[in-house]
């Protein structure tokens, strides 16, 4: 699952404690001591194979192969003690030992073989993310900005979902979307947009000339030699572009769903009353970019966020109510709101997502800011 901006990319390995390694020693010691109390004819020495099944839960096979030894010379001194080694049934007990003790062993080296695979994709994931992450700063011209990406692939850092911010001249633009599809595979199709969204931001003069660039960025994308069918292939997105000058929002979305704006609490779905096709499908439905502008003031939030988020279900089979949720929290600074956001609708599934989701939250301050001319980040 997608980490927090305040959180490092990777968290060390959990390693047990003291007490929890020196459990099945303890343990052999006080089955050993028990049964030298008790009559011949009472054994305890079957459970001594508990110990090396109890290490190979957390130790690895060097310490699981040494507790099954110390645990078989346990069972030959109790044994020596309690009639001889050479009786069947000891006979017995020493091959059950060892048979468990070279289980439990190789499912060690089995578990330790996958857990090094894991940790090399992570290594990978981790390197795709920062060849193709750009991390959005917290303070952008007039704004503050915070975001959150939660991958639904498993151990995967990146995605599907997409967002993006560039600082052009006196105004800030900023970008979110959503790959058909999720996890590893789509990073190149997300790629494809971020970078042809860095290259023109800064050059189009309205939003409208930068989505008829992104959409041709994405058609010959598409057409590529070995690309997929533009039928099977689509990018929603929404385009937002903040004057510093002006207490406004001019929007543009392409399939994407509609930006909330959070004023007190009090919700407002930006709809733009005609919004383009998602990117990729230029071909099959024409239709013209057009842009709305809408109030944006000081002190009110701007929340984008892809699909991932409203079709999110709990156990009943509800969708996450995101406007309602919002709503009902008091107005708060963008990291707040985005921490607020995704523990609780983490909670609300149970933990997991089925597919990725991304939000962004954007609030207007009356304070300049200034960064560097592109910025962005894809998850």
């Amino acid at each position: 699952m997608r980490h927090r901006e305040s959180e490092p990319l990777s968290r060390q390995p959990w390693r047990p404690g003291l007490a929890l390694r020196v459990i099945p020693v303890v343990l052999i010691a006080v089955i050993v001591a028990t049964e030298t109390l008790l009559p011949y004819g009472v054994h305890l020495g079957p459970l001594l194979t508990v110990a090396p099944a109890i290490a190979a839960l957390y130790a690895g096979p060097r310490t699981t192969a040494a507790i099954g030894f110390l645990a078989l010379l346990a069972l030959l001194f109790t044994g020596r003690l309690r009639g001889g080694i050479a009786t069947l049934n000891h006979e017995v007990q020493i091959a059950a030992l060892v048979m468990i003790t070279v289980f439990v062993v190789v499912f060690c080296l089995l578990r330790e073989r996958h857990q090094r695979e894991l940790q090399q994709v992570r290594t990978v994931s981790e390197a795709a993310q920062r060849v193709v992450l750009r991390p959005v700063p917290s303070r952008i011209g007039p704004l503050r900005v915070a975001s959150v990406y939660v991958a639904a692939a498993a151990e995967a850092r990146i995605g599907g979902d997409l967002y993006a911010a560039a600082r052009t001249g006196c105004m800030t633009r900023l970008l979110i979307g959503d790959v058909r599809g999720k996890g590893l595979a789509s990073i190149s199709d997300a790629a494809v947009l971020l970078c042809a969204f860095r290259e023109a931001a800064h050059r189009e003069t309205t939003l409208s000339d930068l989505a008829s660039h992104l959409e041709a960025s994405v058609t010959r994308a598409v057409a590529e030699p070995g690309g997929i069918g533009a039928a099977e292939f689509f990018i929603t997105a929404a385009l937002v572009e903040v004057p510093d000058d002006e207490p406004v929002v001019r929007l543009l979305t392409c399939g994407h769903p509609p930006p909330l704006l959070l004023r007190g609490r009090q919700v407002q779905t930006l709809e733009v009353a005609s919004p383009a096709p998602p990117l990729g499908m230029g071909e099959l439905i024409t239709a013209a970019h057009a842009m709305e502008t809408f109030a944006f003031e000081p002190g009110d939030l701007l929340v984008l966020y892809t699909d991932g988020v409203i079709e999110a279900r709990d156990r009943s089979g509800r969708f996450y109510p995101l406007a309602e949720r919002l709503s009902a929290w008091s107005a708060e600074d963008p990291r707040t709101l985005v921490s607020h956001l995704h523990d609780d609708l983490l909670a609300y599934v149970g933990g997991h997502l089925p597919d990725d989701a991304a939000v962004m939250v954007i609030e207007r301050t009356g304070e300049m800011s200034e960064v560097p001319a592109n910025i962005g980040s894809h998850e």
